[in-house]
Order: structure tokens, then C-alpha cells, then sequence
């Protein structure tokens, strides 16, 4: 049984704030915590966590708005990709700035998850519900 499509687009729209929501506060902590932090480029990897957290979240609500549109798998995808890149790309830049271990192929796993979940974005745009 699929869900209702008002929840897909409540559920990315909710994600998206979430995300958006705790990219603030981290961004806010961030700046305060970094010269603290064991990784010498700290702020830096702070820096990109956040403004890829704040990209992404931004892209969830999208996704939401558009899903309010006409739902499709792609749409579907693309959102889940947008939150996996979330997860793992800015999670692990998070992990690596606060205890200065890598999470090793992470990062690139969640970066090419957000690379997806574009192009997954513009195969809605283009094919909408037909996919």
C-alpha cells in the first residue's frame, strides 16, 4: 500500500525544514565550537557541511512543493537521495570536524547522492509521472 500522495509532499517538506532547522543550529555551534574541535580544518569542514545541509534541505522542500504537483518515482528518488546525501556527506564532514576521525568512503557516497538526486530531479521535470 502507497502512501497518500499529501504525505510524500508533508514528509519532504518536513524533512527539508528539519534539515534547514538543524543546519542553522549547527551552522550557530559551528562557530563556536571549531577552534575547540581536534581537526585542524575544523572550520572549514564545518563550513561546507553546513552550506551543502542548507543547499539540500532547501532542495527537500522543493521536492515537497513539486510533489503537491504530481507525484512520480523519480520525484520519490530524488528526495531520497537528497536525504541520504544529507545523512552521509554532511554527517560525516560533522564526524571528521568533531572527533577528527574520517568516516571513509562516506563523504563520497553521500556527495554523489546529492549529484543523484539533481539529476533525478530534472528526469521528474522532464518525464513527471510517467516515470
Amino acid at each position: 500500500m502507497s502512501a497518500p500522495p499529501g504525505a510524500l509532499s508533508r514528509g519532504f517538506v518536513a524533512a527539508g525544514a528539519l534539515a534547514l532547522a538543524a543546519g542553522v543550529a549547527l551552522g550557530a555551534a559551528a562557530s563556536h565550537a571549531a577552534g575547540r574541535a581536534p581537526h585542524p580544518d575544523a572550520a572549514r569542514l564545518l563550513q561546507i557541511a553546513v552550506l551543502y545541509q542548507l543547499v539540500h534541505g532547501l532542495a527537500l522542500v522543493l521536492a515537497g512543493v513539486l510533489a503537491r504537483f504530481g507525484r512520480s518515482a523519480w520525484l520519490v528518488l530524488a528526495g531520497a537521495a537528497f536525504l541520504a546525501g544529507i545523512a552521509m556527506f554532511c554527517g560525516s564532514l560533522y564526524w571528521l570536524a568533531f572527533t577528527g576521525h574520517s568516516a571513509g568512503i562516506v563523504a563520497p557516497l553521500g556527495g554523489s547522492s546529492f549529484i543523484a538526486g539533481w539529476v533525478l530531479l530534472a528526469v521528474h521535470a522532464l518525464v513527471g509521472e510517467k516515470g
